[in-house]
């Protein structure tokens, strides 16, 4: 298996990438966020030193009970860090807004980390003609809305469904699928059983040949099964979620701790390949 991402390629098998957090934005859930672009990028190139491989830039917080921010101010803040970015690693661009992803492409991103679910091919089309790779997250529904209502009888045979039904839309408008990188977008439209189950029944995505991220990081389903109401009191759990991932064929893990995930999964490649 391989990806394309704007003349980079990377191939499996090989131990996972680590995908670091920088949130351009004051109101990330985690309370790391930053608003000042030299700060992003000083915390951008120490993850980079920590052992990420990619850096996810995102300026619009993915919360639902904090107002958006307008497509322009999104663009401006990622185009000033994509612009000044020299820390090495890919870039991957964290919106799902067709005006933003074009302009943050433009100005130099690898891959667009689109979680709002490809409701149509327009994210799609940029990323073809800019040579992008693209995640495709699953989810539900408008992004910054809740769906906290939300259920499945089979949240396994509903992803199943999504993403051969996504895929299928991406190469339709252009994007080979070595470009593409499937989340299976944990907390995102789910319940706390459903995200448990996607953790222990990952492997069955390997079906689609394409490398699986796993935005493990201080879930709120952490949290719910440790008693955790804080995201910063969840980085034990968060490895604990990389260990089950690792050994169920994630090849991405989305990581705000980065030191602690590259050495998690330094370790358990180690056991693994011993002897």
């Amino acid at each position: 298996m391989r990806l394309l991402a704007r003349g980079h390629t990377l191939e499996w098998p090989r131990p996972p990438l680590i995908m670091g957090i920088v949130n351009l934005s004051v109101d990330s859930f985690s309370g790391d966020g930053l608003a000042d672009v030299d700060a992003a990028l000083e915390k951008a190139r120490s993850l980079i030193a920590d052992g990420a491989e990619i850096i996810d830039i995102g300026a619009e917080s993915a919360r639902t009970n904090r107002a958006p921010i307008s497509e322009e101010e999104e663009a401006a803040q990622l185009v000033r860090f994509i612009e000044r970015w020299d820390g090495g690693g890919l870039l991957s661009i964290n919106t799902w807004r067709p005006a933003v992803a074009r302009a943050a492409l433009a100005a130099g991103g690898d891959i667009l980390n689109d979680i709002g679910a490809l409701p149509t091919d327009e994210n799609a089309r940029i990323c073809a003609a800019t040579g992008a790779a693209l995640l495709i997250m699953h989810s539900i529904g408008v992004p910054k809305v809740a769906h906290t209502h939300v259920g499945y009888d089979d949240v396994i045979a509903r992803l199943d469904a999504f993403f051969a039904e996504k895929i299928a839309l991406a190469e339709r408008a252009g994007v080979p699928r070595d470009a593409l990188i499937l989340d299976p977008g944990i907390d995102f439209a789910k319940q706390r059983a459903d995200n448990l189950r996607i953790y222990r029944e990952l492997e069955h995505f390997a079906r689609f040949d394409r490398p699986i991220l796993l935005p493990v990081s201080r879930k709120t389903v952490i949290g719910d099964v440790l008693g955790l109401p804080s995201p910063a009191d969840r980085d034990a759990g968060t490895v604990a979620c990389i260990v089950q991932g690792m050994l169920r064929g994630a090849a991405i893990f989305r990581v705000h701790n980065v030191r602690a995930a590259a050495q998690a999964v330094r370790m358990i490649a180690a056991v693994e390949s011993a002897g």
